[in-house]
Formats: structure tokens, sequence, C-alpha cells
């Protein structure tokens, strides 16, 4: 690390011949996901501290795999940044895939991988390779109990319930010295991670394991026990999506060292915007709070501005992380909004006037729902000032709100400005009795040194050539470095050709690649079998035992009797499909802890195909869905 300041493993004294380590800095992750080989670096060079990806198989996004070869690709590109690589194999496991999954595990690790994240436990009966394990949002963790029971077990780090407040993150800090990850933005599944079974229900699709047909975004009708009905097809059970970008402060506070962005199935234009607006987010915080850095290296110049508000996005909310407030729900549509533009003042015969601050462009998308509050898109054919001409205006009204959902400026940016990520790097120049000597030192206090032998030739023009020797050796192009210093140190000026320097700057360049990646140092941990006490009781299927291992897994740690997985079970009655801290009761003002004259009576949620029994517990402020079995 160099005398700017700039953020790496340790807070350095800058030298150009070494680095004194002087204090030890607590380390801030930024996670983002990776759909995909390009998203994975699209990523990397927009600021993600670690990137976590899919394996081919066994991930909970089931359409997000990868070849291990990819993985492999990912591996190497990111850790010459010193980013990590975090694998998903989070899904429940059947018995005759046991095999199949060890076998992955250990060509995962031979790609060199930082983590696999996961969910089921019988993973941990398995002869694993030294890789460190996390434990996924699938494994339910809201309790301080079962992030220690977790720590205990050999886990690395525990991506904590969604649902959780700064309070509870604190008592679960309290409590355990794990690492702790959690999700500051992107899409929320209504149920607490793990236990829902809606899907499997309704379609036949388990999201245990990684086909979740989505059901909580369709529309339902709300109906009293007495056949009243109260809503009629909204999207009752359809949450606005996570941003806590407000709240890093906050978290950081409370114990959180990993800061996680969902969309494992989102395009590279997603990745990059969002990763580089925690990232300038993060950052900020890391220059006034001297007491963290960033878990990784380099530089980077993004071209463009970030802002959330011009990704998908069905609205934003903090969710219960100050606890429980109002508007968290998207009822009236589960597809992007995007940002709020203005209202319709005039709908001519083939265009509309809107009145706005904001610049539209030909291309936009814009949405706004009708007088039935069903969402309509058009696309603009031309804008013309406030007077936008589209090809349909069927439904749209003066008084209607405009929101852009697609900034066409904003995407052909990210498309055509990509954003690189530089190392930091120092050059000295100096002469040897054979000819040359060029060593990098990059911000991490790496070297790289490439000695040339040449028969010395003193330059008739000192000046000329001095200058030559810098040039050259600043150019760095479209390499993984930018240069902060050159420092030249010759007894004389030498006339050294172009092609000379051309030759060394690129051999120095291709050997300190190597040299970075090949000075890595992941962590590895072997996870020890253990039999300390499980937490709770285990009395349904919502233990999520899919195989006999973690069958085993649960009796080595007090649990008997275990009852088998939904996913293995042979039939299934009006059980519980999902339990949610989303109330519907509360956010349609029927709460009756906060309207004396409401019931606290069960309610109805009807489909076209299913139908479900709503019970509220009011004690734990929780909603359960049971199955309603037609007859």
């Amino acid at each position: 690390m160099f005398a700017d300041g700039k953020p790496g493993l340790f807070f350095y004294k800058s030298s150009l011949f070494g680095c004194v380590m002087v204090q030890h800095k607590k380390e801030l992750e930024l996670l983002a996901p990776a759909k995909d080989l390009e998203c994975g670096i699209a990523a990397i060079d927009n600021g993600a501290d670690a990137v976590y990806i899919g394996a081919e198989k066994f991930g909970a996004r089931k359409e997000a795999g990868n070849t291990i070869h990819n993985i492999s690709k990912l591996v190497e590109y990111a850790h010459l940044f010193r980013v990590k690589v975090y694998v998903a194999i989070n899904t429940l496991i059947f018995d005759h895939e046991i095999k199949e999954v060890e076998k992955l595990i250990w060509d995962i690790y031979n790609t060199g991988a930082d983590a696999i994240i996961i969910q089921d436990m019988g993973i941990l009966q398995l002869n694993l390779p030294p890789i460190p394990l996390h434990a996924s949002t699938q494994t339910d963790n809201r309790t301080p109990a079962k992030v220690k029971f977790l720590e205990d077990t050999g886990f690395q780090q525990v991506v904590l319930a969604r649902e959780l407040t700064i309070n509870q993150i604190k008592e679960i800090r309290n409590s355990s010295t794990i690492p702790l990850e959690f999700f500051v933005h992107g899409a929320l599944c209504v149920s607490y991670s793990g236990n829902c079974y809606m899907s499997y229900l309704s379609s036949g699709r388990s999201a245990n394991r990684g086909e979740c047909s989505q059901p909580c975004r369709l529309k339902y009708s709300l109906v009293s026990p007495k056949g009243v009905l109260i809503e009629k097809y909204k999207h009752l059970l359809s949450l606005k999506d996570l941003n806590l970008s407000e709240k890093i402060n906050d978290l950081i506070d409370a114990g959180i060292t990993s800061f996680k962005i969902e969309g494992r199935l989102k395009d590279p234009g997603y990745i990059k915007n969002i990763t580089a607006f925690y990232r300038k987010t993060i950052d900020e915080i890391i220059n006034k709070r001297t007491e963290f850095i960033r878990s990784s290296s380099g530089q980077f110049n993004t071209y463009f501005q970030p802002a959330p508000i011009k990704s998908f996005s069905r609205g934003f909310s903090t969710y219960f992380l100050d606890g429980r407030q109002k508007g968290i729900w998207s009822m009236f549509t589960p597809k992007s909004i995007g940002e709020k533009i203005g209202k319709v003042i005039k709908v001519g015969k083939d265009h509309f006037l809107v009145q706005t601050n904001f610049k539209l462009n030909n291309g936009d998308g814009l949405c706004f729902f009708d007088r039935n509050m069903n969402l309509t898109g058009v696309k603009v054919d031309i804008s013309d000032g406030n007077k936008i001409f589209v090809s349909d205006l069927s439904g749209i009204f003066s008084g209607a709100t405009i929101y852009r959902n697609y900034d066409h400026g904003f995407n052909k940016e990210l498309e055509n400005k990509p954003s690189k990520r530089k190392i930091a790097i120092r050059i000295i120049f100096s002469e040897t009795n054979e000819g040359i000597k060029c060593q990098l030192i990059d911000e991490d206090g790496i070297k790289s040194t490439v000695d040339l032998s040449l028969e010395k030739e003193i330059a008739q023009k000192p000046d000329k050539a001095l200058e030559q020797i810098k040039t050259q050796l600043t150019k760095w192009g479209n390499s993984p470095f930018v240069v902060q210093n050159i420092r030249i140190e010759l007894d004389n000026a030498l006339f050294i050709p172009l092609s000379v320097l051309n030759g060394l700057r690129r051999t120095l360049g291709e050997s300190h690649i190597k040299q970075r990646i090949n000075s890595y140092k992941r962590i590895e941990i072997k996870i020890e079998p253990t039999t300390h006490p499980y937490p709770y009781h285990l009395s349904s299927f919502e233990s999520n035992v899919t195989n006999r291992l973690a069958g085993e897994f649960y009796n080595n740690h007090g649990i008997k009797d275990i009852i088998p997985g939904l996913e293995i079970s042979l039939s299934m009655g009006n059980e519980k499909v999902m339990t949610t801290k989303h109330c519907i009761r509360y956010s349609s003002d029927l709460c009756p802890l906060e309207n004396s004259g409401t019931k606290p009576e069960d309610m109805v949620l009807k489909s076209n195909k299913n139908s479900y029994l709503l019970k509220f517990n009011c004690q734990k402020c929780e909603m359960e869905i049971y199955a309603i079995q037609k007859m």
C-alpha cells in the first residue's frame, strides 16, 4: 500500500524498496453475485471483494450453473486482485447424488476457489477437501443459538436471515465470533429462506432444490373465514426489493463484515451498476472510518454514475432492519417499476405531455398504472422535451404517474464504457554490470524483477533518452496495472531502443501477473466431526433432511427420529408451506394488536388453482401459510 492511503490488507508506511506494516485493520467485504463468467468479471472490475457463483449443479439458482472450467477462469482473474470466489452448492441433496456432490466439491477445490456455500448438513459427513464452508441463508440462520451451533460445527462464515433487525444482528454478534454475512440489496424471498414449500406444492418444483416457480409473485384474493372478499387478485405475497445502502454504517456497528448483493440471475449491466454503487458507498465509509479496509486490491475507474434505481427494482424498502413497517410489499405488480419521472398532464392523438425534471430519450422504457392499477409499459419512439411520442397510448390518462424502468442512455453507457480494475504499481529502472534491471512493486508490496543483458550505449541526448524510458514504462494499456511512480537510477543516461523497452515492460507484466496469482494464499480448513447438541427440536419436514448423511449429522448432534424432508415424503396433507415475517393483516391495516376492533381470525388466500389458510402468530409477529387440499 502506498502513501495515498489506498486500502489494502494492512496499513503500510510506503517505501519504494518495501513496505513496513504498522497496524492491523478490520476487513470489510463487498460480495457480488455472478450468473456466469462474464458477470463475475464485471463484478470484480466494478469493485467486488468477493464473488459467489453457482456450480454445474446443486445451486439454489438452477438456471445459473457454471462449468468447472469457467469457475477456474474466474478464480484466476479474481485472485489477481485478491478477490475471493465462493461457489454455491446450496440445495438439498438426495442419496443417489452424494458421490456426485463429493466429487464436485473436490473439483471446485482444485480450481482454487475460496469457499463452498452449503445448505445440506449431509455434506459435512463427506470426505471433504480442506476448503472453508459457508452456511447459506437457506439454513435459516435467525438466532444466536443457531449461528453459534454453526460456528462450533466448523463453518467459517454464516449468511444471516434477511428478516433480522439491527438489534437481533447485534445479539448474534455478541454470541459468536464467526464472520457474519448479510444481504444488503436485491430481491426478497417472502418466506424464511429454506422453509418455503409453496413452489413444491403448487408445481412440483422445490425451492430447496433450486427450482422455485415463484408462486409468491402471483395474484391472490384475500378472503375472510366467512367468505367475505377483502382483496381481489393482487400480488399479496410479492415484496419490494431490498436496499440497505443507507444502513451500511449501522450494519458495520452491528457486526456485519460481508455485504451481499442478491442477483445470480441478473445480467452484467445490473451487476456493474449495483456493485459499483455499493463499492462507492463502502469506500466512502472506509475513508472516514480508518479502522476498516477493503479485503481486496485494485483501483477503479467507473465511467458511469451508478444508481440502483436505474436497474431492475420493484421499488425499495429496508425490510425489517429497523423493525416492522408498512409499504414493504409490491401488491400491484411483481415487475420492475424503476424511477418515478413525473405525471401525465395531457394525452394527444399520438403523444402525451409529461410534467418532469428528467430528460427522456428515444428508446427509453416507461411504465404506468392504468385506472385499474394494471402496470402497462410503453417505449419512447420520439422524445421532444416533455412531449413523448409512443406507438400505443392504450390505458394512459391525464394524471397518471410515469416511471422509467429502462434508461436507454444509461444502459448504453454501461455497455460502451466498461470499467477496468487496476493494480497500482511503482517501477524502479536501474543499471547492472551486465545491462539493466527493471523492478515492479505493487500496492500489496509484491515484487517482480527482470534483468536484461545488453551492450550499454551512452545517450547523446540524455534528457530525451530518459524521457523515452519513462514514457515507455508508463504505457501499460489493457494490462491490470497502472503506474503510480517511476524511478530511474542510472549512472549515465542510456539509449535503450523502443523495442527493448516494450519487450521489457511486457515481460515484467506477464511475470508479475503469474507472481500475484501464485503468491495468493487461500485459507484451508479441514472440517472435523462434532457432537455438540443441536439447539432446537426438529419435529417436522422443515428439518430438510433428504439423505441418510444429513440424518446421521443430526443424530450425532442429539436429534433422534428425524422426519424426512418434504421432497422425499410420500404425501403431504394440510401442512404448513411457509412462515413469513410479512403479515398481510398488518399491511392491510387489519392487525388486531394495532386496531382494537379487529378480530384475530384466520384468513384464506385463493389463486386460480390453489387455496391457502393464513394463520397469524401474533406472539412471534409471524404469518403462517397452510395448504388447503382440494376435496
